[in-house]
């Protein structure tokens, strides 16, 4: 089966749609399992070069599998190449900010903030990186903030993990330069802000997943930035799935998805003590039996 149905099929409602801010691109699609929580968080953010053409439509796909299996997602939207504001610094700020608004919704749903987990694919897989690596930028820096929410792991899918080297090979005809407003000799300060790779060791647990053949994002960012973090102290692994191209990893059809699934869970439960993590996986294999699912759980 062709993973493009994701692209191509509507996605099942959300139970919520909000917005976080005021424009009209700040808003996200809040899915929530059974059950009385409270809930471990995966923060969604979908892929398409930052470019406004691509929505996160097809993300709510992968979002319904997951929320199946017990965990909340949170699919963002967020200002992109095209939009009044998207690029550099908005769509940084965009999925800062609806990230940070998990705070608020934790006000009315049961979702579990000490376990929040941020997923991207993609430009969506740069994002979600970059949101486990802010915490890093200091007092001064473009996009800092004093309190954004944490994160207990990242899983980039086939992520645009690293800017400069996203620019020096024109990936998404040559889409780094215009989002970020420049090249890395023009505006080197921006790369060293919005790079995941220039803020390394991120000093978050992260698996990175990617398939082998992807034509799109080369294999090779992800297992270089994993070795990297690796020799710079972070809690980091790489995924690479053979056979794989670059949708399979957003396709809860694919058989690639229970890699997926399973990077989501070991940074939902790194950390736990074992009998938290044993008991706290019951309601996910029970929802995933319930709902007639088949596959890794």
């Amino acid at each position: 089966m062709s993973s493009m149905w994701v692209l191509e099929t509507p996605a099942p409602t959300a139970d919520a749609r909000m917005a976080y801010g005021g424009e009209p691109h700040q808003f996200g699609d809040l899915r929530m399992p059974e059950g009385p929580g409270p809930h471990p968080v995966v923060v969604v953010i979908h892929g398409g070069f930052w470019r406004a053409k691509y929505d996160l439509e097809h993300a709510g796909h992968l979002c319904a599998d997951l929320t199946r299996r017990g965990f909340a997602t949170w699919s963002l939207e967020y200002r992109r190449v095209g939009h009044d504001g998207g690029g550099w610094p908005g769509t940084l700020e965009d999925v800062a900010r609806g990230t940070d608004f998990l705070r608020t919704l934790a006000q009315a749903h049961a979702l579990d903030l000490s376990r929040v987990v941020a997923l991207g694919h993609s430009a969506g897989g740069h994002l979600a990186a970059w949101l486990g690596a802010r915490h890093r930028l200091r007092p001064g820096d473009a996009l800092y903030s004093a309190a954004p929410l944490p994160l207990h792991g990242v899983v980039p899918l086939a992520g645009v993990v690293d800017l400069p080297r996203a620019f020096a090979h024109r990936l998404g005809d040559g889409i780094v330069e215009t989002f970020l407003g420049g090249t890395p000799s023009s505006v080197p300060e921006r790369y060293r802000t919005a790079s995941p790779a220039a803020l390394q060791p991120l000093g978050v647990p992260q698996v990175l997943v990617h398939g082998a053949e992807d034509d799109t994002v080369p294999v090779l960012m992800s297992e270089d930035f994993c070795a990297r973090g690796r020799e710079l102290g972070d809690d980091v692994r790489s995924v690479t799935l053979p056979g794989a191209g670059h949708f399979e990893v957003i396709d809860p059809k694919a058989p690639e998805w229970g890699k997926v699934v399973e990077a989501v869970r070991s940074l939902v439960w790194v950390g736990a003590p074992a009998s938290e993590s044993v008991g706290s996986e019951a309601p996910l294999r029970a929802a995933v039996h319930r709902d007639g699912l088949t596959g890794d759980v």
